[in-house]
């Protein structure tokens, strides 16, 4: 069955064909979304909708835009179908009768942005692309060097300076080109735009390519088979996102959209936008109640979300507003906490995934969620991407001397 028909711009609604685009809309820059044979994939039966045995995103195969699986072996097949959790001690801190969290840290480059790379590369092989390239702030560009990496393929990062150092040394480690550029994600950005331009490259951005979107879906999909699906919720589930650019939200929008269309869910969850308040242009946008979404100089300590004006911002926006959703913002020292909170039941979070977790209980406090309301947090990445901000999280650990006296005066 040919799955993948075409394109729809999210702006001003044409729709292409499948080879006539590659990236946004020709008529007006607006993001695409891929398009799918909804009627033809609404007579599949359930069970031929996944592939029980694969044990990843792949699993999901017949809903995704390629035609096969591909890289096996490797860490390209290992992307996705990430745990998730339901601690007791958030759930009693917060005083949520359903709260899950989802781990994406077990990816293979530890975020999760390894959904959307794994299927780039995906693509790439498909359409016969020979080097892909991305702008990143680490984890986009360590997802694709890692799954680039794994089948052979070249990739190349543009990356502003600032980025950590860690997920820069896991880039040159997977062998990546990296170009750090001295300005901000945003610069990065439009220089992997023009080079992508001169030099025939397949680009990966987010916000760009639309089959990025379509990798994180992924995660909407297993959210469905691991949670809703099994669950009788008397109210919709709230889904908890750390946003930047956008994408990941738009993306696990998309994937619930994909459910809907095809009859596998009759309504849609309520989805939460997280920004920190150093990074809100979506959020200011919902606080003003329209879609003109402008452009802030962006300072946080969530590298990862950090962004100017976001590449896929208008449809990041709808993906609350059209879920009777909304965005939610929360100080750097909340998203500290946040690392906090999560780290003593066992999982550790960078700044921008932690961002969700901080969030949420905003949203709490402030009565959008009420102790009835089914939650899922997504937690992005490991907080292994970011050490510098888990040490001021966590503080400094004490000193003594190498006496037994010393302890038990510390422990006193």
């Amino acid at each position: 069955m040919k799955k993948f028909i075409g394109y729809q711009c999210s702006v001003c609604g044409t729709e292409y064909p499948p080879k006539d685009v590659f990236y946004t809309c020709p008529a007006d820059g607006g993001n695409l979304d891929v398009i799918l044979d909804y009627p033809a994939l609404r007579e599949l039966p359930g069970d031929e909708l996944i592939l029980s045995g694969e044990p990843s995103l792949w699993r999901y195969l017949p809903l995704l835009p390629v035609s096969h699986l591909v890289g096996e072996g490797t860490p390209l097949r290992a992307a996705g179908w990430t745990p998730t959790y339901s601690p007791p001690g958030l759930r009693e801190s917060l005083g949520l009768g359903y709260l899950w969290v989802k781990d994406e840290s077990s990816n293979p480059s530890a975020s999760f942005k390894d959904r959307a790379s794994a299927l780039l590369v995906a693509r790439a092989r498909e359409i016969g692309a020979e080097v892909i390239v991305t702008a990143s702030t680490g984890n986009a560009g360590a997802a694709l060097a890692g799954m680039a990496a794994a089948v052979g393929h070249k990739a190349v990062i543009f990356a502003p300076k600032s980025a950590p150092p860690a997920k820069i040394a896991q880039l040159r480690v997977y062998g990546a080109t990296v170009i750090l550029v001295d300005d901000n994600y945003d610069a990065a950005f439009q220089l992997s735009l023009e080079a992508t331009k001169e030099f025939g490259w397949y680009n990966r951005n987010t916000g760009y390519n639309p089959f990025t979107a379509e990798g994180k879906k992924t995660a909407a999909f297993e959210i469905w088979e691991t949670v809703l699906a099994p669950n009788d919720f008397d109210t919709p589930a709230c889904i908890f996102i750390s946003v930047g650019d956008g994408n990941i939200i738009s993306g696990i929008h998309k994937g619930f959209k994909d459910l809907y269309e095809i009859g596998q869910i009759e309504g849609m969850p309520r989805i939460f936008g997280c920004q920190s308040t150093g990074s809100a242009a979506i959020a200011n946008a919902y606080a003003a109640g329209n879609e003109d979404i402008t452009a802030v100089s962006a300072d946080t300590l969530a590298d990862s979300i950090s962004v100017n004006l976001p590449s896929d911002g208008l449809r990041a926006l709808r993906a609350a507003t059209q879920t009777n959703g909304a965005y939610v913002t929360v100080e750097d020292s909340a998203i500290l906490e946040a690392i906090t909170d999560l780290g003593r039941v066992g999982i550790f979070s960078e700044p921008a995934a932690a961002t969700a977790y901080a969030g949420l209980k905003k949203a709490v406090q402030d009565g959008i969620i009420t102790p009835q309301d089914p939650v899922v947090v997504l937690n992005t990445g490991s907080g292994l991407k970011d050490v510098k901000a888990a040490m001021q999280a966590a503080g400094p650990a004490p000193v003594i001397e190498p006496k037994l006296a010393a302890v038990k005066k510390l422990l006193a």
